[in-house]
């Protein structure tokens, strides 16, 4: 199977175009790199095609946003999906759009699973864990500020009612958020109860015991 392959065409974008139904994939399903950008001529006489380096992107980052990219297009849904960080230990990929809140869900819960399932795909032939990130439209990094907010909230009624509060259940990832905020917090200290979705953080002062 082919992996890339060189391709021309009278703009950068038809020989992108060209390049992607030759190796079999949607233009939103490979990479390419621009060897040399198309020129008109005078008059015609001189002009050049665009030539491009099509290549379908096999780490596994590059899996992951194709499956993200495979799946968004099985739902018709239109959005731009970049990798925006990778390293040898994990990736982080960036859905972004317009209404795509039907991707987000209920505090995230429809975006874990996006996550789980991207995570699964790059890491079906790998010998070592390798961490998939997916974020749409900046929603981690929006809920992140509004937990660490919550999470100052809250201590602050502890410490002035000298009692526990419970918060509502999260996911493992929210809970360590509101743990490494409130660890920052002189005076109060955090643990968990409950189990699976019903996982919950309570914050109580520093030294009392769970009750």
């Amino acid at each position: 199977m082919l992996k890339e392959i060189i391709a021309t065409g009278k703009t950068v974008e038809e020989a992108v175009s060209a390049g992607a139904e030759q190796l079999g994939r949607d233009t939103e399903n490979v990479k390419h790199e621009v060897i040399e950008e198309p020129r008109k001529g005078i008059l015609g006489i001189g002009a050049t095609a665009a030539r491009v380096r099509v290549y379908i992107d096999d780490t596994p980052a590059g899996i992951a946003a194709e499956f993200i990219a495979t799946m968004l297009k099985n739902m018709k849904i239109d959005a731009e999906i970049n990798i925006e960080k990778e390293d040898d230990e994990g990736a982080l990929i960036a859905v972004n759009g317009e209404n795509l809140g039907l991707l987000i869900g209920r505090h995230g819960d429809v975006l874990d699973s996006i996550q789980y399932l991207a995570t699964l795909a790059a890491n079906k032939n790998l010998g070592a864990f390798y961490r998939i990130t997916v974020d749409i439209e900046n929603y981690r990094e929006k809920r992140a500020q509004n937990l660490q907010a919550l999470a100052r909230r809250m201590a602050d009624k502890v410490l002035k009612y000298k009692k526990s509060f419970a918060l509502e259940p999260m996911n493992a990832y929210e809970r360590r958020i509101i743990h490494s905020e409130c660890q920052n917090i002189p005076g109060v200290t955090t643990y968990s109860i409950g189990d699976g979705a019903e996982r919950k953080i309570v914050i109580a002062l520093e030294g009392k015991l769970k009750k």
